[in-house]
């Protein structure tokens, strides 16, 4: 078992977490969020070509067809493995299609003035405004009633200063992971919003495993300092969460490398947030738990 002092610094690594909490609350606000049409709104079409087209070239070809294109968001993106003779882009329009003869049209503008490149729709998302809002709602509302049902589940367990603890360092892995991608532009949607449920239990995970390390090492080493309890706990632990985290970057990173477009929000998701959640847990869910007990100490000898 490793001695390693995690506890010695603490104050260090909660004034760490704060200015990076601190970034990306000035990221968020200051840039915002690159929101995908499922939150949104609009239409999203993923084209595939022979040949490789600039985003000028696109955007000229769109203009012919419609001026009022010329506004469409328009990015290359790799599909992933498998797809290296084709060329994808993604036509972001603002205002979905009204009707189904509009879409056709547009789709026939596109073959006619791309004729010589084998254009192929790969993808056809349509969402409404108020269809947009209505998902936005609801997926913060899943991460809501996460937190609350991940706050009752700890205190039933072990106790309320637990819950509070784990559920500071959760709100510390979201707000960090949230300033990722806002700084990198990644996209806002259903699949980063899975990755932000999918990151809520696996960071509570880890937390869980050092707070039931300390309670057990509380119940026999009383009068034991709780510092040295903690540190304790979190050396006869380290190691194995490190293999598990280690194991699970390796893993989601690759999916972000490799698995194009359609898991890159809820890949890069977990890629952060398996760093910052594993971070977090030793670093901010333990010395909450340090200062409640020693608050309380220091009471009682009052």
């Amino acid at each position: 078992m490793p001695n390693l002092d995690f506890v010695g610094k603490r104050k260090l690594f909660l004034y760490i977490s704060f200015a990076l909490i601190i970034f990306s609350l000035i990221v968020i606000f200051v840039k915002g969020f690159n929101f995908g049409v499922d939150f949104s709104g609009g239409s999203e079409i993923i084209l595939s070509f022979d040949k490789e087209y600039t985003i000028e070239e696109l955007r000229e070809g769109m203009q012919i067809i419609d001026p009022n294109y010329a506004t469409a968001r328009i990015i290359e993106t790799n599909p992933g493995v498998g797809s290296s003779d084709k060329y994808f882009y993604i036509i972001t329009v603002r205002d979905s299609f009204p009707s189904l003869e509009e879409k056709e049209k547009f789709i026939s503008g596109l073959e006619e003035v791309f004729s010589d490149s084998n254009l192929k729709v790969e993808q056809f998302n349509d969402v409404s405004g108020y269809a947009a809002r209505e998902i936005r709602s609801y997926a913060w509302y899943a991460v809501i009633i996460a937190l609350v049902v991940l706050l009752a589940y700890i205190t039933i367990r072990f106790q309320f200063v637990y819950g509070v603890g784990a559920i500071i360092a959760l709100a510390h892995d979201v707000i960090i992971t949230l300033g990722f991608y806002s700084l990198f532009g990644i996209e806002m949607n259903l699949t980063a919003i899975a990755a932000f449920l999918t990151l809520a239990g696996y960071s509570l995970n880890d937390t869980i495993v050092i707070y039931d390390r300390i309670r057990e090492n509380r119940s026999k080493s009383r009068g034991t300092p709780i510092e040295v309890i903690t540190n304790k706990s979190i050396n006869e632990v380290i190691i194995r969460s490190l293999n598990t985290s280690i194991t699970t970057f390796i893993v989601v990173f690759m999916m972000f490398i490799l698995g194009g477009r359609s898991i890159a929000s809820f890949a890069f998701g977990l890629t952060i947030g398996v760093i910052i959640g594993t971070y977090s847990s030793l670093y901010i869910a333990s010395p909450i738990i340090i200062g409640f007990v020693s608050r309380k100490r220091k009471k009682a000898k009052a």
